[in-house]
C-alpha cells in the first residue's frame, strides 16, 4: 500500500462527512463562541492518540503473536462491516446527545467519532504489513487527519449546503469505496496466508 491508498483509507474510516451530524448535535448544547475551540482540541486530542497507535501498534501485536496475514484479514472483515454501515445506516437506539451532557472532553468527539476502532485498527495494520514505512505511514495519517479537520471545522457550513440527504449520499460513497478496499485487503490477507502455508 502506497501513501495515497493509506491516506484515502484512513480518510474514509475517519468518515467526516457521516460524523457531521453527531459533531453538531454533541455541540448544541455548547456556546457558539466556544465550539470552534472545542472541535479544535478534540481533533488535536484524537491526533495524537492516532499517532501513539501507529507507533505502539507494532510492540502491541507482537506481543499478541498476531501475524501480518490474520491482521489483514481481520482488518479486511472490520472495514467490510463498517463500509455496510455507511451504505445501509441502521437507525441509532439512542443518539450520542443524549449520554453526553456538557462539554465534551474527548468522548465521543475525539474518540470514538475521529479515532476510532477501525481508524486505529487501520494504523496497526499499516505497521504490521510495512513497519519500515512508519514516517510514510505517519505523513498519509496527517493528509487524512488534515481533509477530516477541515471538513468538520466547517460542520455547520456544509450541513446547510450540502443538507441532510446530501450527506447522507456522500457516505454512501464513501461506503461503496470502502467496501472494494475491504475486500481488496481480505483477499490481499488471504491470498498471503495461502501463499505462506502452500510454499511450508
Amino acid at each position: 500500500m502506497d501513501f495515497v491508498s493509506a491516506a484515502l483509507l484512513l480518510f474514509l474510516t475517519m468518515d467526516p462527512l457521516g460524523n457531521i451530524p453527531l459533531f453538531l448535535s454533541v455541540l448544541e448544547s455548547v456556546p457558539e463562541r466556544r465550539r470552534l475551540r472545542v472541535v479544535t482540541r478534540e481533533l488535536i486530542l484524537a491526533l495524537l492518540i492516532m499517532v501513539l497507535f501507529l507507533f505502539l501498534g507494532q510492540p502491541v501485536l507482537n506481543a499478541l503473536k498476531l501475524s501480518p496475514e490474520s491482521i489483514s484479514i481481520a482488518g479486511g472483515i472490520i472495514l467490510f462491516l463498517i463500509a455496510l454501515k455507511m451504505v445501509f445506516p441502521v437507525p441509532r437506539s439512542a443518539s450520542v446527545e443524549e449520554t453526553i451532557e456538557g462539554e465534551p472532553l474527548l468522548v465521543p468527539l475525539a474518540v470514538p467519532l475521529v479515532a476510532g476502532p477501525s481508524t486505529l485498527a487501520i494504523l496497526m495494520l499499516l505497521v504490521s504489513r510495512e513497519p519500515g514505512q512508519q514516517i510514510n505511514w505517519l505523513l498519509a495519517l496527517l493528509a487524512a487527519w488534515l481533509v477530516s479537520a477541515v471538513i468538520l471545522l466547517a460542520a455547520t457550513k456544509l450541513h446547510k449546503l450540502l443538507g441532510k440527504r446530501g450527506l447522507v449520499a456522500m457516505e454512501r460513497l464513501m461506503g461503496l469505496v470502502l467496501v472494494a478496499l475491504a475486500v481488496q485487503m481480505f483477499l490481499d490477507g488471504l491470498a498471503n496466508y495461502l501463499g505462506s502455508n502452500i510454499g511450508t
